[in-house]
């Protein structure tokens, strides 16, 4: 697809007429009726099973995580909506570029909940970190890049016409992703480094853990935390360059890249979230049998979340 050309068009532009075409917009492009009403849809339906199978195998941080991503991943898909519907809307341009860029943000928590309960199952004894604090730490990363991813796209997405707020917000969010970035990176790092710690000590495992290794659920699970770790990662990727490019840039204005590289990635990694659930598929994280540690975690996180 040719990238729309840029055309200047009066401030006072609100809705698509002779003289304020729709390449006048940032994106300069009518935003797809069909791919953005799937989004809404596909991240909508996720939601509302990712809180049936919270709630049923009470696998709570996790629910909360997850499902935080789906919601904003659905809202964000909404307001695209509203700018296929005019293309000129700035509610619309305000709720997808805050909800779009922050949602994945969500989805990581839970991908870096995982390695806790891996930890604990297969060997704590050989862990750089105590098992809880995997948690903590990443969790805590991961706040830190969703309020700056936030808080930067509050500020382009409402800056109107000051150009100097407009890349404030915008360098803010481009620290918030690179960041994210970073962060997906040295968990990356440290979960290669502990399997392979893990398989030097194949010997040592509990009955459980082997156990675990043998169960074909379980190793469709790591499978598909892989799949969202990297799916997760090619879309941070993608953002960087796009945001980089400035409002209006080449990149952002190629409505078929973001569907393939921001909307299908995070479809993929929801996809893998939903499906291979830990509830059914590790049961180690399931909540069922937790202790008043288990559930202290869960009102940490529940407060980090609700705050941001």
């Amino acid at each position: 697809m040719t990238v729309p050309p840029h055309v200047e068009v009066p401030r006072t532009c609100d809705s698509v007429t002779p003289e304020c075409p729709v390449e006048g917009t940032i994106y300069g492009y009518t935003p797809s009726l069909e791919w953005n009403a799937f989004f809404a849809a596909f991240f909508g339906l996720c939601f509302v099973i990712q809180l049936g199978l919270g709630i049923r195998y009470k696998t709570w941080t996790y629910m909360i995580g997850v499902g935080l991503g789906c919601a904003a991943e659905c809202a964000g898909y909404i307001g695209r909506l509203m700018m296929h519907n005019n293309p000129y809307n700035d509610i619309g341009f305000q709720i997808q570029i805050v909800l779009l860029i922050f949602a994945p943000a969500f989805l990581a928590a839970g991908i870096y909940l995982t390695l806790k309960h891996l930890v604990i199952q297969f060997g704590e004894e050989w862990s750089r970190l105590r098992p809880r604090l995997y948690t903590y730490v990443f969790i805590a990363c991961d706040v830190s890049s969703l309020l700056l991813q936030s808080a930067g796209g509050a500020l382009a997405a409402t800056a109107d016409d000051d150009a100097r707020i407009r890349d404030m917000g915008t360098d803010i969010m481009i620290a918030g992703i690179i960041w994210q970035v970073v962060v997906l990176v040295i968990f990356g790092a440290i979960v290669a480094e502990y399997a392979i710690r893990t398989y030097r000590r194949k010997a040592s495992l509990s009955p459980s853990a082997l156990g675990l290794l043998a169960d074909t659920k379980f190793r469709l699970f790591l499978g598909a935390v892989f799949v969202a770790y990297i799916t997760i990662f090619v879309r941070c990727v993608y953002r960087i360059p796009e945001l980089l490019g400035g409002w209006g840039g080449d990149l952002m204005r190629n409505e078929p890249e973001f569907i393939a590289l921001e909307g299908w990635m995070i479809v993929l990694a929801v996809l893998a979230q939903t499906v291979f659930h830990p509830g059914y598929c590790f049961p180690p994280m399931s909540g069922r049998k937790g202790d008043w540690r288990d559930k202290l975690e869960f009102g940490f996180s529940t407060v980090i979340y609700l705050q941001v």
